[in-house]
């Protein structure tokens, strides 16, 4: 099974590596190994009887930190943390092609399916380094949409490198196993001491070595 790591914890959060390719939470298939349940199964055999909530998403593929709360309302004040954009949050990503400016904005709608409507996302990026057919960038979204960051660099022409859904991986040479996305930064004031906080994991094995 793939090893999680917590980052931090204390009596309210949990700050979690996620390792790739592992779903935070079941889809309707009810797979067993979500990282939720992983986390729950811990706190169980450590005898703490609260439970462990994701407070936001990341993507089965995608590697790094993720916030959990102990207890339903942490994961309320968290959650409307994330909703008023008081979360920071940064993502290493690898695109395809080289992206010509140093930094900038993508804008641009995105469909949600499950309330099957357009909204607005916006996501920050600035370019770390260029290499031969590829761009390694520090991404933050400013939005929270559902795979936001993938969808944009789509959208201008450089599709992350192993993207499957939003690209043909046929159609690039470079490849990669998954997608290459690692959510490597978190920063929140904490629900309960108020103090801000703010916690950094290094990237994945697999992303380390193919940059």
């Amino acid at each position: 099974i793939l090893k999680y790591k917590i980052i931090f914890e204390d009596d309210w959060v949990m700050v979690v590596d996620k390792p790739a390719n592992i779903l935070v939470i079941p889809t309707p298939k009810n797979e067993k190994n979500t990282l939720t349940n992983l986390l729950n199964r811990e706190l169980d055999s450590r005898g703490i009887e609260v439970n462990a909530y994701p407070c936001h998403r990341i993507d089965r593929e995608t590697s790094g930190i993720i916030l959990y709360a102990k207890g339903k309302n942490i994961q309320k004040i968290m959650m409307d943390e994330f909703k008023k954009r008081n979360i920071k949050k940064s993502y290493l990503a690898v695109a395809h092609g080289i992206i010509k400016n140093d930094s900038g904005v993508i804008k641009g709608s995105i469909f949600n399916r499950n309330k099957n409507r357009e909204e607005f996302a916006v996501t920050k990026y600035k370019v770390l380094e260029r290499r031969g057919a590829f761009t390694v960038l520090e991404v933050e979204p400013v939005t929270g949409r559902t795979n936001q960051i993938r969808i944009h660099f789509k959208k201008i022409g450089h599709p992350l490198v192993g993207e499957s859904v939003y690209a043909f991986r046929k159609d690039f040479d470079l490849k990669f196993k998954r997608v290459a996305l690692h959510a490597k930064s978190l920063e929140f004031t904490h629900p309960v001491t108020k103090n801000r906080v703010s916690f950094t994991c290094p990237p994945a094995q697999d992303m380390e070595k193919f940059i």
